[in-house]
């Protein structure tokens, strides 16, 4: 779910508890397929395994009389808490951060003598962060060519210090902490009170803020547990799909109107696909629906107990599937148990609130729901599209549109004087805080309300962001869809949730637009190597655009040969090579670049990036026009962007184009200076 913002900021203990589970999972869920290996072969090749073999398992001696190590101990010991303190570290400094946070860990792991997660969830982020404000001391003052070697010493060292924090100092007191949460899990199975915790796990589920205590808490003493017994029952405490299951059986056969119409939908979806949150907003339609969740946990987290069963890893997603398969060898009676019951009571006493309601749950009940659900969580919900937009392959917009991204194949030309375009009619419109980006598409992430591509990029873009609303537009200057956009980011901000669809006013949206990111905020570039149209610029026009890359009268007479002449005016500046020019044809091919009011502005494919030495921008009028693949072209704009630096001036460009008085001017300018005038007149 990579890092998201929501509309307005929210101080509230909530949510920062939700923020905190939120990182923690983060560090823990891209791990998952680790720990079901290591589940696999504990449950496989232990001494009480189904194929018990010394050597895998761990047990017994070898032929030369001495322990046989094994494959769960040292994975259990030291895999699975590096990974997750690579990952947690990355999180905070990318790779160099991953590393750091690994060399850090592994003080923690040799001080404590066992599975130190939570000395992970500790040491990885740490190492990252304070790595990433090291380097922050000395970045741009490192003399060229010694950039290596003052990089791989800095993080060396640092690692070794923080590998000797964590042995003398973090163990220590990781190890009491586990060593006192495990003496009050004991305490409370001794005492029969283990099944009062779903007196908060089920409210926190439903309010996002379960992975505080499953992720930080839970899975690390569950590890423990089942490292030293073979199983654990706090596996099950939150991972149990039948609570959930239970309350959509509910509605499938008391539920009313379009709750009881997509409830079959989700009930596959959250039992078999493990997506629990998708039962989320039939709670929030009817709130005392929770009664009948914490009835069900309780029941299953019991019936565990009673039996003695538990799971040997985590099962995530929460699906039946993923349960069943982390089942211990003697449990699974007792964990099939725990489910058909917990479902069976959570079933009853849903049942009974839903007969004895007279209310009935409307279509707008239930989108109001999923927005309070994707409000709550903070961002979009994955699976908000199987409620509110089942059925009519119509997408909903549930919440105020606040983040627009302009996406085309490298992210640094079309899109970016698109994004320039639509934020000046969007601020224009009344509402400066939307955030209009553009990225590449091989960069973009599933955060975005809405999504506009070219008509050829749509579909890879859909595969990418695909709870978003997708528009396509031919020509990123002067698309009519513009318009459509901005009528759309009306309706979500003055009707609300469920105001509209995004067929009734974009006709090549395909699913349901979700949470909102926040808006507002100064653009910056984006991650692999896209940027931001609007960022700040850190070169004037001057300096990305110059007389001598300005031509007045081009000779070019057909598209190919005009993109020739564009590229030529880059490489003789120096600011690329060769293969960009291939590149920018090779774009060409694959998509145009025509943008409307008698401009092209051809650049190089995403992958081109190594050919640009520096950014620079080159201008070619051609008065009598020239054919861009059926369309008139009398100015081309030739672009190499690196970092944010080319695209002051593209959105000067876009600024211009999209007044027939500038382009006027343009066609009427006698010299470079003059062309140079009216960008920077127009940046004033």
């Amino acid at each position: 779910m990579a890092t998201e913002t929501v509309a307005k900021p929210r101080t509230s203990l909530r949510v920062g508890v939700q923020k905190f589970g939120t990182f923690l999972s983060g560090m823990i869920m891209p791990n998952i397929g680790a720990f079901i290996a290591w589940g696999i072969i504990t449950a496989l090749f232990i001494k009480t395994g189904w194929v018990p073999v010394p050597e895998l398992g761990g047990f017994g001696n070898n032929a030369a009389g001495t322990p046989n190590v094994g494959l769960v101990g040292p994975m259990i010991t030291y895999l699975l808490p590096l990974l997750i303190a690579y990952t947690g570290g990355k999180m905070v400094y990318d790779v160099r951060g991953g590393v750091v946070g690994a060399i850090g860990t592994m003080g923690v792991i040799i001080g404590a003598g066992i599975p130190m997660f939570i000395g992970a969830m500790i040491m990885g982020p740490l190492g990252g962060w304070t790595m990433k404000h090291i380097d922050a001391i000395w970045h741009g003052k490192i003399r060229p060519g010694f950039e290596m070697l003052v990089n791989n010493f800095s993080a060396g060292i640092w690692g070794a210090l923080l590998a000797l924090l964590g042995f003398f100092g973090i163990s220590p007191v990781v190890q009491a902490f586990s060593q006192a949460a495990g003496n009050f899990v004991q305490f409370l199975v001794h005492n029969g009170l283990l099944p009062l915790t779903s007196l908060f796990i089920e409210p926190a589920k439903v309010l996002f803020l379960n992975n505080a205590i499953n992720h930080g808490v839970l899975t690390p003493l569950g590890i423990q547990q089942s490292l030293e017994q073979g199983k654990s029952i706090l596996f099950l405490l939150e991972a149990n799909p039948g609570p959930g299951f239970g309350i959509l059986l509910a509605y499938m056969f008391f539920g009313r109107g379009a709750a009881k119409a997509s409830a079959p939908g989700a009930a596959i979806i959250q039992f078999l696909g493990g997506i629990h949150e998708i039962y989320f907003p039939y709670v929030l339609m009817r709130p005392l629906l929770i009664v009948a969740a914490i009835g069900g946990g309780m029941t299953g987290i019991a019936t565990l107990a009673i039996t003695g069963s538990g799971l040997v890893a985590p099962a995530a997603p929460g699906s039946i599937f993923a349960v069943i398969a982390q089942t211990s060898r003697d449990s699974y009676v007792g964990v099939i148990l725990a489910v058909v019951l917990a479902a069976t009571v959570s079933f009853v006493i849903a049942s009974v609130i839903l007969r004895t309601s007279r209310s009935r749950e409307t279509e707008e009940d239930l989108l109001v729901a999923t927005s309070r659900m994707e409000e709550m969580k903070g961002k979009k919900s994955s699976v908000a599209s199987a409620l509110v937009g089942a059925g009519g392959g119509t997408a909903v917009l549930t919440r105020p549109i606040e983040n627009i991204v302009f996406a085309c194949d490298a992210g640094m030309g079309s899109s970016a004087m698109g994004a320039s375009v639509l934020r000046n009619k969007i601020k224009a419109a009344g509402y400066p805080s939307v955030n209009v980006t553009n990225s590449a598409i091989a960069s973009l992430k599933d955060s975005y309300d809405v999504v506009v591509s070219h008509q050829d990029l749509t579909e890879r873009a859909r595969q990418a962001t695909a709870s978003a609303v997708h528009v396509s537009v031919d020509n990123f200057m002067n698309s009519p869809r513009y318009d459509e956009i901005v009528e759309m980011v009306k309706s979500s901000h003055e009707g609300g949730a469920g105001v509209g669809t995004a067929e009734a006013v974009a006709p090549a949206a395909g699913v349901a637009a979700g949470a909102a990111v926040a808006g507002g905020a100064p653009a910056a570039p984006v991650a692999g190597g896209a940027h931001v149209a609007g960022a700040p610029a850190t070169a004037t026009a001057k300096d990305v655009l110059r007389p001598d890359s300005i031509v007045l009268n081009g000779t070019a007479t057909d598209r190919d040969s005009a993109i020739d002449e564009a590229g030529q005016l880059l490489l003789a500046r120096g600011a690329v090579d060769e293969g960009y020019i291939t590149a920018m044809h090779e774009r060409e091919e694959s998509v145009s670049t025509y943008m409307g009011s008698f401009l092209a502005i051809p650049h190089g494919t995403n992958a081109a990036k190594d050919h640009i030495k520096h950014s620079a921008v080159s201008f070619i009028r051609y008065p009598n026009g020239i054919d861009w693949a059926g369309k008139q072209v009398k100015f081309v704009v030739g672009v190499a962007g690196l970092n944010n630096e080319h695209l002051h001036i593209l959105s000067s460009i876009a600024k211009i184009f999209t007044d027939k008085e500038q382009v006027a001017q343009l066609e009427q300018a006698q010299s470079a200076d003059e062309i140079l005038a009216l960008f920077g007149k127009v940046n004033a």
